[in-house]
């Protein structure tokens, strides 16, 4: 009589060993890849002036080399979302590091920025762009006569001034199934 609570203590913990046990999985898979949009005609993107350049000068564009991916994760609850596109203006300092980024809505392609529930897509979209590095821009003051074919390409310059640039990106959301999905345009 004494081995009975013994064995039915034996099968109760024999019984948990071999209960499935309950994980949480998530099954959001995140992918982003996106491409600089071209300065709108019209203007736009917060009316930014053109620098013209001297015949003596060139200009080296920035180059975007460390850039994370926005992500979504769990504060945007939407288990299907059309391809929702929100576009950020990106102010880059002579450094390359990105100073700031502005919600850019004034372009029709990027227009479902302004509304409430894609809140969560602009605010990944900036966490993202905020990590992101650049070799800074640059202003390359050449000798009159010594301006290469090439005025993107600063060696030979007698000065390289680096110089702060707005950039404007578009970012693709999409949720399938569950999944997340962004594609970004202007890296």
């Amino acid at each position: 009589m004494r081995s009975a609570p013994l064995l039915m203590m034996a099968a109760l913990l024999m019984g948990c060993a071999t209960q499935d046990r309950l994980t949480t999985v998530d099954t959001r898979s995140e992918n982003v890849g996106h491409q600089r949009l071209r300065p709108d005609a019209g203007g736009g993107g917060g009316q930014i002036q053109p620098y013209t350049l001297a015949a003596s000068e060139g200009y080296r564009m920035p180059q975007l080399h460390t850039a994370p991916d926005p992500v979504v994760g769990e504060r945007d609850p939407r288990t299907s979302l059309p391809p929702t596109t929100v576009c950020l203006q990106v102010v880059v300092d002579a450094q390359g590091s990105v100073e700031r980024s502005m919600p850019l809505t004034d372009r029709s392609e990027c227009s479902a920025g302004r509304a409430p529930e894609n809140a969560p897509l602009l605010q990944a979209a900036q966490e993202a762009v905020a990590m992101w590095k650049y070799s800074s821009a640059a202003v390359c003051h050449f000798a009159a006569g010594k301006v290469p074919a090439d005025r993107g390409d600063c060696r030979g310059a007698e000065r390289v001034e680096p110089v702060a640039v707005t950039l404007q990106y578009a970012f693709t959301f999409e949720v399938v199934k569950g999944q997340h999905v962004v594609r970004a345009q202007g890296r």
